[in-house]
């Protein structure tokens, strides 16, 4: 881990980390909706709000919009929340804005979390949350050599910039701007690897 120094044990006494998982993409490179789509035996969004509660996040809020009633279907027995964005064919940043603006008042921080990032695990989630209690950083970053990428963990003081940020990605302006007050957490490269294409999904499942 990089980025600024450690601010103490104190910081996570006082903290409540959720998390926001981007459920609600068309998946149009897949040619059917790739979050309901099994590896181990569980769809990749039942697979990846399921991490989230393992790593002790909370709320784990969950954005749907395409094909909602199957997704939700998915996530049935799991203690999250769902919300939906009806506008799930604009700029992914509307599904951001509505699990940010989802989360209770209490919520001092945010993970968010791409199910199709099938390499993020509770363990990668757990030491994203465990890093925020050693710093006082704007952002808590993953880092896959050279790439920034998800899960990223923006503090509470950045939401009014991530809700009046639109476009694709998550967030991506925001954490170029607080870049050099980061801390990062690094990850091989391979864990990088997600899955957009049938081809991506039969080499992740080979």
């Amino acid at each position: 881990m990089s980025g600024t120094e450690p601010a103490g044990d104190l910081v996570s006494s006082r903290e409540r980390i959720a998390a926001v998982v981007l459920a609600a993409g068309m998946s149009t490179r897949m040619g059917k909706n790739k979050l309901l789509l099994e590896l181990d035996g569980e769809p990749l969004v039942r697979r990846a709000a399921r991490s989230a509660l393992d790593a002790g996040l909370d709320p784990v809020v969950v954005v749907v919009g395409f094909e909602a009633h199957q997704v939700r279907r998915a996530l049935e027995g799991l203690h999250v929340d769902i919300v939906t964005n009806h506008d799930f064919r604009g700029p992914s940043s509307k599904s951001f804005h509505s699990g940010l603006s989802a989360l209770p008042p209490d919520v001092t921080a945010a993970v968010v979390i791409l199910p199709d990032m099938v390499h993020v695990s509770a363990e990668t989630l757990g030491r994203v949350h465990a890093a925020a209690g050693t710093s006082s950083a704007p952002l808590i970053a993953s880092r896959y050599g050279d790439v920034t990428a998800p899960p990223i963990l923006f503090r509470r003081p950045l939401f009014d910039e991530l809700l009046a940020w639109e476009g694709e990605g998550c967030g991506k302006p925001v954490v170029k701007a607080y870049a050099s007050e980061a801390m990062y957490v690094d990850w091989p490269v391979e864990a990088l690897d997600d899955v957009d294409t049938p081809e991506d999904f039969a080499r992740v499942t080979a």
